[in-house]
């Protein structure tokens, strides 16, 4: 009880200084701290061809054209089927094909492997990352997030807050019923074995900002673990107090299937039990099982829940620059 309430006041000790709202950071107020440092957008995609070319639209218009802030827009294209590429260029986006990135390492899938590849496709020393499935964007979604990183030399990541409605198929918005996984899964399991990050409103959310520097220094999960993962390892990288979250207002996106979710669930536990181990803190004869039985409508399917790891890019780099 007593680690509990030590780690209950660590908490609000830092929930009030590295929490603020997207008021706080007018894109106007962020131009004269900008300087030359550059700023890239990376929008990982996949079928996305509804709500990619709107979201890369804003941007351009009011973060580009209207004020300089952002200095590039680069879409991942994740093995797209419909016009997602095209709608993302159209709009005025840099698009690169997520296997093209990196062509001579062996191809991997999952969301985690498109933000990796964008990292590396991309030229900012800030870099931004948003989900290509958002609906009624506005520009505020990224310059907020630069703004702590602009302002503040201390700061390395940014992530995102919000209210997250779920709109079920009767058309109806219902307030503080989305993520689901988020309120399942994820906070559960950060208050229990990483309490000081129980102050993120919003662990698994699509939408945050680091310092290129520090992005390169960690690894990635390949698959729907990436956004848990990341959070865990720039914890012990930079420390909580160089960590902070701006709330963004509303957030609505594509709500994904319950099928779905059960397995993003199984991957944010796996990307988990992976840290534990790494970290020391559990010792077991055997890996967990990567398989998972689902059970449908339709029958029973058998999952592979498994998630790879990109390593860090920067490990990367030394290694090509030694051969």
């Amino acid at each position: 009880m007593e680690r509990d309430l030590r780690a209950l006041a660590r908490v609000q000790e830092w929930y009030g200084p590295h929490s603020s709202t997207a008021a706080e950071w007018p894109a106007e107020a962020l131009l004269p701290a900008k300087g030359a440092t550059t700023v890239s957008v990376v929008l990982p995609a996949r079928d996305e061809e509804r709500t990619v070319g709107d979201i890369v639209r804003v941007i351009r218009r009011d973060l580009v054209e209207r004020l300089p802030l952002v200095d590039e827009i680069l879409v991942v294209d994740s093995n797209s089927t419909d016009a997602t590429a095209e709608r993302a260029r159209e709009a005025g986006a840099r698009v690169v094909a997520q296997d093209q990135v990196l062509s001579h390492l062996p191809p991997l899938t999952g969301k985690g492997e498109a933000l990796w590849k964008g990292l590396a496709a991309s030229r900012g020393d800030i870099v931004v990352f948003v989900d290509a499935d958002l609906r009624d964007f506005a520009a505020h979604f990224v310059s907020a997030l630069v703004g702590p990183l602009l302002m503040s030399g201390g700061t390395h990541f940014v992530k995102a807050a919000y209210e997250r409605p779920f709109t079920g198929e009767d058309g109806v918005a219902r307030r503080g019923a989305g993520g689901r996984v988020t309120e399942l899964v994820a906070r559960p399991m950060l208050n229990m074995f990483w309490p000081e990050l129980a102050g993120f409103a919003q662990p698994l959310g699509g939408e945050y900002a680091a310092r290129r520097e520090v992005l390169e220094q960690v690894p990635f999960v390949t698959e729907y673990g990436v956004e848990f993962g990341l959070l865990v390892d720039l914890l012990r990288l930079v420390g909580l107090d160089a960590m902070a979250q701006v709330d963004l207002g509303t957030r609505t996106h594509t709500h994904q299937p319950m099928a779905a979710l059960g397995r993003m669930a199984g991957q944010i536990m796996l990307t988990a039990w992976s840290r534990l181990e790494r970290q020391g803190r559990v010792l077991a004869s055997e890996p967990p099982a990567c398989a998972m039985l689902q059970f449908g409508l339709d029958g029973t399917d058998l999952v592979d829940l498994a998630v790879a790891e990109r390593p860090p890019l920067a490990s990367l780099v030394l290694e090509e620059d030694v051969a």
